[in-house]
């Protein structure tokens, strides 16, 4: 399954196999810019046809809002080609909407499902 209506625009589709890094739990701002140095590394890596995604779950997705300490951060990765996307169940837990988010970021319904169906679609999976 594709990722919600509020995803960035040429996400990849479920024919395409990536990388999915996943970012759970309760993140420092710290730990999310070394999540998205490491999409940027395996960018560089795996080269321009490859779709990479990082999903992030649980409080860190308050990370992802317009205005956070990591908007720059969130923008290079996105210049990169670099899906961002935000658990829906997670959002509402902290108390955000989709409109809350810093521009170009998606969002899935729940992280968990999105991450099994990557896989189960081919996807290489990597928890940081």
């Amino acid at each position: 399954m594709a990722p919600s209506v509020g995803s960035p625009a040429g996400a990849p589709d479920a024919a395409t196999r990536g990388l999915l890094i996943h970012a759970a739990g309760p993140l420092e701002p710290d730990a999310l810019a070394g999540i998205l140095r490491s999409a940027a590394n395996a960018r560089a890596a795996l080269g321009v046809a490859a779709a990479i995604e990082v999903v992030v779950q649980g409080p860190g997705v308050r990370l992802l809002a317009a205005g956070s300490a990591l908007d720059e951060a969130l923008g290079d990765a996105r210049q990169l080609g670099v899906h961002l996307l935000a658990c829906g169940n997670s959002l509402r837990s902290a108390g955000l909407e989709d409109n809350d988010l810093a521009p170009g970021i998606g969002t899935v319904p729940a992280a968990i499902a999105h991450l099994a169906r990557r896989q189960w679609e081919g996807w290489a999976y990597a928890r940081l």
